[in-house]
């Protein structure tokens, strides 16, 4: 429990981005580039993301657009060797925090339907399927689940 309490989750700065990157290769096959996280992080005024520290070190990383009043969770993502520790939870634990402080009506995402781990622990946190985006993934042409949590 004491790794879990040495989470630190804060706003994603452009001197994260390296780190961010190794993390994002490790976990994706279709990687956002450097552009993509540095425009959401100084261009976007609708996005949100977030790194989650250990030891000083960026060990996860998530972000959210904040539309009008809803919420639609762009990514999400630990480094493996932290994964099962609880940064997934700190970092959707603040996601969470930040849309009821802003009042907003609902929170979506899109997920793998293979990805059991990941469906988890957005169903823990009260997100239910609500729909399928048919062949949503173009590296292996899988369906996403679309989740909502209501507040």
């Amino acid at each position: 429990m004491e790794f879990n309490n040495s989470i630190l989750i804060e706003k994603m700065r452009l001197e994260h981005i390296d780190r961010v990157l190794d993390i994002e290769r490790l976990c994706f096959n279709n990687t956002w580039t450097r552009e993509s996280f540095e425009m959401e992080i100084t261009q976007n005024r609708c996005a949100y993301y977030v790194v989650a520290r250990y030891s000083n070190k960026v060990v996860g990383y998530g972000g959210m657009w904040i539309i009008i009043d809803e919420a639609h969770v762009t990514n999400i993502a630990v480094h493996p060797e932290y994964r099962g520790m609880g940064v997934g939870n700190k970092i959707m634990e603040h996601l969470i925090d930040i849309c009821v402080e802003k009042d907003l009506v609902g929170i979506t995402l899109e997920v793998r339907k293979s990805n059991v781990i990941a469906k988890n622990l957005y169903k823990k946190y009260g997100f239910e399927e609500k729909g399928i985006r048919r062949s949503y993934y173009l590296d292996t042409n899988e369906d996403a689940l679309i989740m909502w949590r209501y507040f």
